[in-house]
C-alpha cells in the first residue's frame, strides 16, 4: 500500500530555523497552507510559527481550526458570498485588485472586526519586477492577474488599507528579496511611508530551511524595511516550512520491456500524486529499499523505517538497471521518469520518493480511480500512524 509519510522531527527541525529567523528579523512567520496543510502534524508546527496564510475560505477555515493563532487571507478573487465569513476569521484579508476592494470595501469597513481593529484589510502590489526561472511560477510576468500595478496605484483611493503584500519569489536565496525590494520600495515605497501603512508582507517562495541560504541576509532586510517605513513585518513560507519532511512510499506492480525499454509500473501516478513531476522541470529522488546493506548510501530518505536500507537511484545509464518508472493510468505521459537502481526490481518491490511532502500533497487528485496513498505520520518516538487512509467511497463522493 502506497503512503505519504511524514516526519514530525523533520517539521519542527524547520519550524524552530523558522523561528530564529523571525526572532532574529523582528518578523512573524506564518505557514502557508497552499504548500502544506496536512493538519494531524501542525502540532509540530504551531508553536513555532505565527499562524497561517489562506489561498481562499476553506484554507482560512482550516487554519482558524486546527492552527489558531493569525489568520492571514489572500486570493486573486472573492465571491460576494464569502465576505462576510472571512471577515470573521481572518485577521489580515488581502485583495487582489483594486476594483475587488472597491467592491467590499463598504461591507468589510462596516465589519465589527474591522472597526474593532482586529482584521486589516490589505493590496496585493505587483512590483513588475522577476527573478525566477519558471515562467509558470512568475506572478510578475508581463500581464499578470496577480497584484496592483504602480501605474494602476497612481492616484487610487486606498482608505480603509493599512498594508501592502507582494509574492514574487519561488525557491529562492534572500539576494533575490534584496533585488526585488528594491523594485518594492521604487514603486511603493511612498505609499509604505504613509501613517496609516502598519504592516508590509513579503509572501512566500523563502527557501529559508534550505542548506546555504543566506539567513542572516534575510533578518538584515527585514529589519530595514521595519525601521525605515516603521512596519510591522510578515513572512508567508510554504515550502521553507515543510522541505525535506516527508517521502512516498509506493510498491512495483509489474516489471517488463517493450521495445527497448524496461517498464517498472507502480502503485502511484504522477498525474494524481506528484503533478510536478509532469508540469515543472521537476525529477524527484527515489530511493530502492535493498536488500543488500552493502548498498545503502551515505544520502538518506527524509523519512527512514527501522531496519530498512536505502541505495538512492540514478539517472539512466548511470547503475546496473534501468527502468522507466510509469503509473498504472490509461494516461500515455504518466510517467516519472527513467532511473537506475542498484538492484533489479521486481513486483512487490518498494521504492521510496523523497521530498513529497510539500505541494504534492496539496494537489492529488483520484484521476482514473487510482487508489490514493494513506497519509501517515512518524512520531518523534519513531512509531507511525496512519491518520487518513482513503477509501471506494471517498472516490465515489467527489463527483455526487
Amino acid at each position: 500500500m502506497s503512503a505519504f509519510v511524514i516526519s514530525e522531527s523533520a517539521l519542527e527541525r524547520n519550524a524552530l530555523i523558522l523561528r530564529d529567523v523571525a526572532d532574529a528579523a523582528g518578523c512573524r512567520i506564518v505557514l502557508a497552507l497552499k504548500g502544506f496543510s496536512c493538519w494531524p502534524c501542525f502540532d509540530a508546527l504551531s508553536p513555532w510559527l505565527d499562524g497561517c496564510c489562506a489561498s481562499g475560505l476553506w484554507e482560512a477555515r482550516l487554519a482558524r481550526r486546527r492552527f489558531g493563532k493569525h489568520v492571514l487571507t489572500y486570493s486573486p478573487g472573492y465571491a460576494s458570498e464569502e465576505i462576510a465569513e472571512l471577515a470573521e476569521i481572518s485577521d489580515h484579508l488581502d485583495f487582489n485588485s483594486l476594483t475587488q476592494w472597491s467592491r467590499f470595501r463598504e461591507e468589510v469597513m462596516r465589519h465589527p472586526r474591522f472597526l474593532s481593529g482586529e482584521l486589516k484589510c490589505g493590496l496585493r502590489v505587483n512590483p513588475r519586477f522577476s527573478t525566477g526561472h519558471t515562467p509558470l511560477y512568475d506572478p510578475c510576468a508581463p500581464g499578470s492577474r496577480l497584484g496592483v500595478t504602480p501605474d494602476v496605484m497612481q492616484g487610487a483611493d486606498l482608505a480603509g488599507i493599512s498594508g501592502l503584500h507582494f509574492h514574487t519569489l519561488c525557491e529562492q536565496g534572500a539576494d533575490d528579496l534584496a533585488a526585488t525590494l528594491g523594485a518594492v520600495e521604487r514603486h511603493f515605497g511612498h505609499i509604505l511611508s504613509r501613517p496609516e501603512m502598519t504592516w508590509l508582507n513579503m509572501g512566500g517562495g523563502h527557501w529559508i530551511t534550505k542548506p546555504g541560504y543566506d539567513r542572516k541576509l534575510l533578518a538584515e532586510l527585514v529589519r530595514r524595511i521595519r525601521e525605515r517605513y516603521g512596519v510591522e513585518v510578515w513572512l508567508e513560507p510554504g515550502e521553507a516550512a515543510a522541505i525535506h519532511t516527508g517521502v512516498l512510499r509506493c510498491r512495483v506492480l509489474d516489471i517488463f520491456s517493450s521495445e527497448g525499454v524496461e517498464h517498472a509500473v507502480l502503485d502511484v501516478s504522477a498525474s494524481a500524486h506528484m503533478p510536478d513531476t509532469l508540469e515543472m522541470p521537476y525529477r524527484p529522488d527515489v530511493f530502492q529499499i535493498v536488500r543488500d546493506a552493502s548498498l545503502r548510501s551515505a544520502r538518506q530518505p527524509a523519512v527512514q523505517m527501522a531496519g530498512e536500507s536505502y541505495a538512492l537511484a540514478g539517472n539512466a545509464g548511470e547503475g546496473s538497471h534501468t527502468y522507466r518508472l510509469g503509473a498504472p493510468t490509461c494516461l500515455a505521459g504518466d510517467r516519472i521518469g527513467d532511473y537506475s537502481f542498484a538492484e533489479p526490481l521486481a513486483a512487490g518491490d518498494e521504492l521510496v520518493f523523497d521530498d513529497m511532502a510539500h505541494y504534492t500533497m496539496v494537489k492529488t487528485t483520484f484521476f482514473n480511480g487510482v487508489r490514493h496513498p494513506d497519509i501517515a505520520v512518524q512520531r518523534k518516538d519513531g512509531s507511525v500512524e496512519t491518520v487518513r487512509r482513503f477509501t471506494y467511497e471517498d472516490f465515489e463522493a467527489r463527483l455526487g
